[in-house]
């Protein structure tokens, strides 16, 4: 049973900005359905779809690992899935999880009850969906000093550099999972990121369905912006887009969906009016603090997003 101290929650996104989300919400509520994309192409994830036609395991692996059991059984799982073989042979790099679902995909072919299973192991909170009822590639056009170049793939997406022109998936309009679509009709908070906003966030609202589906329901949008609008050589993602390029791009993609709340860290405001005003024409109000796991870092702080969230979800602070 579902009530005001225990919220329906759907969580939209992918990576390691996906599980920082959940492993906040979940401190929340235990109605949570992590709705994960499914384009990866890189990794683990990207030798395993080379050799078998499936979802790419990773980011519904680490999904899974944010809401296991807390409990030793559930933590030691969830432990194990992650793990990396390191070896001088095939199995280097490979996540354990990455194979198992592997696995139970090649062998029983229905995506969602492999996903059931290890999450019936790992005694997962809610559930965790693909966005798609089949795996995707993510194509994108961008414009670097006046001339454009087009690339495929999450990795190279992720990574490419200049001003995004426009996104696609392949196929282009894949169908959306009837469970997903009802889980989002009934949530009552959608949170969106954070994570590579081109390959892990926007692409949720190229699938129409999802996207008529989010349109349409009555739960409050939170949008949690990234940490990474300054340029860094070093980062594996290219950065350089600020919260308000963010949200225009947001609203390129989802004209017609109103945002509740935005999320964005004290040190991402930029031209902190501006923004402002931006997420008044989505409806929303924007929300200012300190998300970072410490200065300079680009993940957040679960524990502060925790907080942010349940504020903003009218709940008490507990542990």
């Amino acid at each position: 049973m579902t009530s005001v101290s225990n919220p329906r929650v759907i969580c939209l996104g992918g990576g390691h900005g996906l599980a920082a989300t959940l492993s906040a919400v979940r401190k929340i509520t235990s109605e949570i359905t992590a709705i994960v994309t499914v384009a990866d192409n890189g990794g683990s994830s990207g030798r395993l779809r080379e050799e078998f036609p499936i979802f790419p395991p990773g980011d519904l692996r680490m999904a899974l690992a944010a809401l296991c059991g807390d409990d030793q059984w559930g933590r030691s799982w969830a432990d194990i899935l992650q793990y990396r073989f390191t070896s001088d042979g095939p199995l280097d790099g490979h996540a354990v999880g990455n194979l198992l679902l592997a696995a139970l995909w090649d062998r029983d072919k229905d995506p969602v009850e492999g996903l059931d299973r290890v999450a019936q192991l790992l005694k997962v909170v809610g559930r965790v969906l693909p966005m798609a009822s089949v795996p995707l590639d993510i194509e994108a056009t961008f414009e670097d000093a006046g001339t454009e170049h087009h690339v495929r793939g999450q990795v190279q997406v992720a990574t490419a550099h200049g001003k995004l022109k426009s996104l696609h998936l392949v196929p282009e309009n894949p169908t959306a999972l009837p469970a997903a679509l009802t889980a989002i009709s009934e949530a009552q908070w959608i949170t969106v990121g954070p994570g590579s906003w081109f390959s892990s966030v926007l692409p949720h609202f190229l699938v129409r369905e999802q996207l008529d589906a989010l349109v349409k329901s009555s739960g409050k949008k939170i949008i949690i912006l990234n940490l990474d609008s300054h340029p860094d050589a070093n980062a594996d993602e290219f950065a350089g887009y600020t919260p308000i390029e963010h949200l225009e791009m947001l609203r390129e993609y989802a004209p017609t969906m109103r945002v509740d709340h935005v999320l964005v860290d004290q040190y991402e405001l930029g031209d902190s009016q501006r923004l402002q005003l931006l997420v008044e024409s989505f409806g929303g109000d924007l929300h200012v603090a300190d998300l970072r796991k410490s200065p300079g870092s680009l993940h957040h702080d679960v524990e502060k997003l925790f907080s942010v969230l349940s504020h903003i979800m009218g709940q008490s602070l507990v542990g």
